[in-house]
């Protein structure tokens, strides 16, 4: 716990390297790292930009038998979308089902918006689907993300087609919702 404790705490404040250097001691002295000690770490890569390196540890983890867990794979899938890798991140989200890791809400909304950012809505609009056809129920963000993601490539009737269906599900739109609305029109 006292590693991952300092291993967090560098990675908080950007140290990674010093980080590193903590889980190699751990491995020294014959302290497995967990899925924590290796979360922390594609984190801090992934807030870098160091994605070889995420990629790396992520297996490098699957090699020692530690199963990446649902925050692991939304760190990676964040940053590659961030970082306009959405190729990336949806090869990713494939992994992650394939390793029997179940995406929720987060890994989704995520995606979501990195399709929006890439003009990639009918994409987001797949997600939607695919989120619902998984048991999932999509949130304001989901639907406030793909909304914005209309108004922004000029498409206002599937906005408020949109909209209309968010408040038929029960999801209420928030402040950011409307504004949203208003500006697309």
């Amino acid at each position: 716990i006292t590693y991952n404790c300092m291993i967090h705490g560098f990675c908080n404040y950007g140290k990674w390297s010093d980080a590193v250097r903590f889980m190699h001691d751990m491995i020294k002295r014959e302290i497995s790292p967990n899925v924590v000690t290796f979360s922390a770490l594609i984190n801090a890569f992934v807030k870098e930009g160091k994605f070889t390196k995420a990629e790396k540890l992520l297996n490098e983890m699957l090699c020692r038998g530690i199963f990446p867990d649902t925050v692991t794979y939304n760190s990676m899938i964040g940053g590659f979308c961030k970082h306009n890798r959405l190729d990336d991140a949806k090869r990713l989200f494939v992994l992650m089902a394939s390793k029997g890791c179940s995406p929720d809400v987060v890994t989704f909304n995520t995606l979501i918006d990195g399709c929006c950012r890439a003009n990639r809505i009918d994409d987001g609009m797949e997600l939607l689907r695919e989120m619902s056809r998984r048991g999932l129920v999509a949130d304001t963000v989901s639907y406030t993300t793909l909304v914005h993601g209309f108004c922004q490539v000029g498409d206002l009737n599937a906005a408020e087609d949109l909209f209309q269906e968010m408040s038929s599900h029960g999801v209420c739109p928030d402040i950011l919702t409307y504004n949203i609305m208003l500006d697309g029109l």
